[in-house]
């Protein structure tokens, strides 16, 4: 994984969970996280109700003190907790991917945006979560920028997957993980790439994240007109094209009007 240097500042993190999506993701950061970085980790109750009139019945009465909240919920009720999780971690970002239209639906989305705006706090919902980059996050259409200190350093190790594949004599011989998935998808699939003959590492990265498996959305997202697992697996594909396509011997051809940065 890249080296970016530590901050003057160690990154406090705090992942709260609720449920086997969160808590894979949670197990993976804290594990592959820079040693720099202070790492905490809260599971919020398995069931919360849809509408949530009193947060502080859901939730302990303190927090670690964290610069950055990855809010990792399972149903929207979880969502209405996360202005006072901020609250009482004195966070200044939060990281709120949806992976599941139905775990952070569009309206709620956008209440919780209006909260934590009231509060200081910035917040981007990455869809999905392995879009997210040092500036950006989501692809066409949705695409946006960002520009806050804490969530730039997590995505400088988690978010978008960035490989770096060395090939030799039609092989791949060496994978790089220089940004892993925060599930860490992008990890398994380096390593079973090795000994995979290059013009079919793409094709077979896309296999590999499948079996991961990829717990994002399988029905079809609006937004998208794709599923959330489809365009997961397409990140990891580009990222995976983007480093062999030197040496291949088939010539893939981008779609009009489609980048790197889709």
């Amino acid at each position: 994984m890249r080296d970016i240097g530590k901050a003057a500042n160690p990154l406090r993190v705090l992942l709260v969970t609720q449920g086997q999506w969160g808590e894979r993701i949670a197990s993976n950061i804290s594990t592959n996280a820079p040693s720099n970085w202070v790492v905490n980790s809260w599971a919020a109750p398995r069931v919360i109700p849809p509408i949530v009139d009193y947060p502080e019945e859901y939730l302990p009465e303190t927090l670690p003190q964290s610069d950055l909240i990855v809010a990792l919920g399972d149903v929207p009720g979880f969502a209405q907790l996360i202005p006072e999780i901020a609250r009482l971690a004195d966070a200044q970002a939060v990281i709120a991917p949806i992976d599941r239209n139905a775990s952070l639906p569009k309206g709620l989305a956008r209440q919780l945006e209006g909260w934590l705006d009231q509060q200081g706090v910035e917040v981007v919902f990455p869809k999905p979560f392995c879009s997210l980059t040092e500036t950006r996050l989501n692809r066409t259409p949705l695409v946006q920028e960002h520009d806050n200190a804490f969530i730039s350093e997590f995505a400088a190790y988690f978010g978008k997957p960035e490989l770096d594949i060395e090939v030799e004599e039609g092989t791949v011989t060496r994978v790089e993980v220089r940004r892993d998935a925060a599930c860490g998808c992008a990890q398994y699939v380096a390593e079973r790439l090795i000994g995979t003959a290059v013009d079919e590492s793409i094709e077979q990265a896309g296999l590999l994240h499948h079996h991961y498996p990829c717990l994002a959305d399988m029905n079809k997202d609006d937004d998208y007109n794709d599923t959330l697992m489809h365009v997961s697996g397409n990140l990891l594909k580009d990222s995976v094209r983007d480093s062999v396509k030197a040496h291949l011997s088939i010539n893939y051809i981008r779609p009009h009007g489609r980048n790197n940065e889709d």
